[in-house]
């Protein structure tokens, strides 16, 4: 069976080889290494990974944030694999989806990765609600001012 890692980070600092060597180390024979937000579902690595991916092949990431940061979205990529027959494995949660017990376990953790996620964005809505009506203002100083140079630091940043 054909086994493919994905390797993700967010921004152009951090690091992927921490992923690349659990993949490795599982056996993945092809590592696919995308630097984009999980957020972005129009991530072209994993486009053409899903793609390529035929009956028996499996899917491998360390964790299930690195392939999808919504149940929607894993579900969707899930369902995906299913219709063409390739499984999906997450090395640190374990889950394998060749099974109905991983299949049930993945619905679970997403159901609740995503519960999480937003509680913490109303938590940060809420703070930031309150920093509001206490006055001040929210964003870049500089560029409220309209400081060039803090433009020109936005614009090569």
């Amino acid at each position: 069976m054909p086994t493919y890692g994905y390797a993700r980070v967010s921004t152009e600092g951090q690091d992927l080889e921490p992923q690349i060597t659990a993949l490795r180390a599982a056996g993945c024979r092809e590592i696919i290494e995308e630097k984009a937000s999980g957020t972005d579902r129009t991530r072209p690595e994993l486009a053409q990974l899903l793609g390529r991916l035929r009956r028996g092949d499996m899917l491998v990431v360390v964790r299930i944030d690195r392939l999808a940061r919504s149940l929607a979205h894993l579900l969707a990529i899930l369902d995906r694999l299913q219709t063409v027959g390739a499984h999906f494995r997450s090395l640190s949660d374990p889950i394998d989806t060749a099974n109905p017990t991983g299949r049930l376990v993945i619905q679970v953790i997403g159901a609740i990765a995503e519960f999480e996620r937003n509680l913490i964005a109303e938590r940060t809505k809420a703070g930031l609600a309150v920093v509001e009506v206490r006055g001040r203002k929210l964003g870049n100083p500089g560029l409220q001012a309209g400081d060039p140079e803090a433009k020109s630091r936005l614009v090569a940043g």
